[in-house]
């Protein structure tokens, strides 16, 4: 019986982050753990209440007051147990989630503070290394099937491991040197460090997955190749074709660049130093991409250009320009526009942003300015207003507003545009629809028999949580066309989508 009370008698509490002097100096994570006190007490305020709507913002169907009410009384072995159970990796989604089972918390209907659904979670997933550590679970018997994984994210990665764990032979491809996808060299150190994916890596090799890194199908090796040698294909490629300003006067100039592009070279330096070896933040041919001692634009309001952010910090950036194209948000729900439990339209201050830097809402780039050199030295922006239109952005610029920003390193945050046009796909015989993305049957499957997709590959650029949920019901969806006995967990099917007001 969960404590009717719990919420009445303490307020929501994290625990506090690492001092901001402290923690730009280095690139470990931002939060510490918990203590045990206080995750207890944050647990204590879920009411396990009779609809829990907190299970329908988690796409994963989360068993939420059940593990808190399982912390809230010491047992955390079950609490351990029912996390796993319907999750994967929540060592991952703890910590990069943003947690839209909070925003559909009931106690967020009443005006309160919803639960600390992450936090918990990641006390949880970090109880399990510590009492235990993530012990195997092999299958019991081989089905003799094979499956081909391409792609190491997330989706990709609770797709294998539910397979294995059915008794077929898993593969994963990654065409990058290490595993994990964005999660590896995406993903800041500051946000998560490297050790938790290692140590994911480790349990499903021990489970039977096998890993091939440097490859890329579709160059290295052909779909013919890899429908030849396996049963089934499974495409978890992601969505990392980012959106682009072609338009914008100055775009080639030097300095001007692709977020993602800066937080891989980043990522690689300091994964690299873990390894004892020297780096420089550079693109693969060899151009400096480095925020040390420059004024830095970004341009993008979200969880990327956050990244990038903290990133800038850490390398030494003089000054650092965020800009957003929207007005600035509210500080709380408006129950107008977004009512409870869908995700609110809210401001969102990321640890990054008490670090230092500046942001510039309502406002867009008119040019990026040449030094004279071919090299960026300004962004010019103008005061803007946004407005939709038969479904359709309309920007007006504020006549006398524009001004200058100075900028010697500009990032482009602004979005993805679906998964990369490859060789794979048409080596495949698959198509990205309108939306840059990769349609599914109701069965997962593409428009070629026995060649699946999940993922952001499919979805568009989404969140981790959702990445994880389409890989586990492609999982089954492939171990029932393998003719595979009983049923895997299906959390969501190719047409499900986030809560939203109708």
């Amino acid at each position: 019986m969960p404590d009717p009370n719990g919420f009445l008698r303490y307020d929501r509490r994290l625990p506090a982050r690492r001092p901001v002097p402290v923690r730009i100096m280095d690139w470990r994570e931002v939060y510490p753990p918990a203590g045990e006190e206080l995750i207890r007490e944050q647990a204590t305020r879920c009411m396990d209440c009779g609809i829990p709507f907190c299970h329908e913002g988690c796409p994963l169907g989360n068993r939420i007051p059940d593990w808190n009410d399982l912390v809230r009384t010491g047992g955390w072995d079950a609490a351990v147990e029912s996390l796993h159970a319907t999750n994967n990796f929540p060592e991952f989604t703890g910590r990069l989630c943003p947690a839209p089972c909070e925003a559909a918390c009931v106690l967020g209907l009443g005006g309160q503070q919803p639960v600390t659904i992450k936090q918990v979670e990641v006390e949880i997933a970090n109880a399990a290394v510590a009492r235990g550590g993530l012990r195997p679970r092999p299958a019991p018997a081989p089905t003799g099937k094979s499956v081909a994984v391409v792609g190491s994210g997330p989706a990709g990665l609770a797709a294998a491991q539910q397979l294995a764990r059915a008794g077929h032979s898993v593969t994963v491809y990654e065409r990058d040197d290490a595993l994990g996808g964005l999660l590896r060299y995406g993903i800041p150190d500051f946000k998560l460090e490297k050790h938790h994916i290692d140590r994911r890596v480790a349990q499903l090799a021990a489970e039977g997955v096998q890993f091939r890194t440097g490859v890329n199908v579709g160059v290295d090796v052909t779909a013919e190749q890899l429908r030849g040698e396996h049963d089934a294909v499974l495409l978890a490629c992601g969505a990392l074709q980012g959106r682009d300003t072609p338009e914008t006067p100055g775009r080639a100039l030097r300095g001007v660049h692709q977020a993602m592009e800066h937080l891989v070279a980043a990522n690689r330096v300091v994964a690299a130093a873990g390894e004892g070896r020297p780096a420089l933040a550079v693109l693969p041919d060899g151009t400096p991409i480095d925020a040390a001692g420059k004024h830095v634009v970004i341009i993008g309001g979200g969880d990327t250009a956050a990244d990038c952010l903290g990133v800038a910090h850490r390398q030494g950036a003089v000054g650092v320009h965020q800009l957003d194209l929207y007005p600035e948000p509210p500080a709380d729900r408006d129950a107008a526009r977004d009512p409870w439990p869908t995700w609110p339209w809210i401001l969102r201050n990321y640890p990054a942003h008490e670090e230092g830097g500046e942001r510039v809402f309502a406002v867009a780039v008119q040019e990026f300015v040449d030094d004279g050199t071919g090299q960026v030295r300004a962004v010019r922006i103008a005061e803007v207003t946004v407005e939709k239109r038969d479904g359709r952005r309309i920007v007006t610029v504020l006549p006398g507003s524009e001004r200058e920003l100075p900028a010697d390193l500009v990032l482009l945050a602004i979005g993805f545009e679906g998964t990369e046009e490859q060789p794979l796909l048409a080596q495949f015989g698959v198509s990205r629809n309108a939306r840059g993305a990769v349609d599914a049957r109701p069965d997962w499957q593409t428009g070629a028999d026995g060649v699946f997709v999940a993922g952001d590959m499919h979805k568009g650029a989404s969140l981790i949580v959702w990445a994880i949920a389409e890989g586990r019901a492609a999982a089954a969806a492939i171990h029932s066309y393998l003719g595979g006995v009983g049923t895997l967990p299906a959390p969501v099917d190719p047409a499900r989508q986030p809560l939203a007001a109708r």
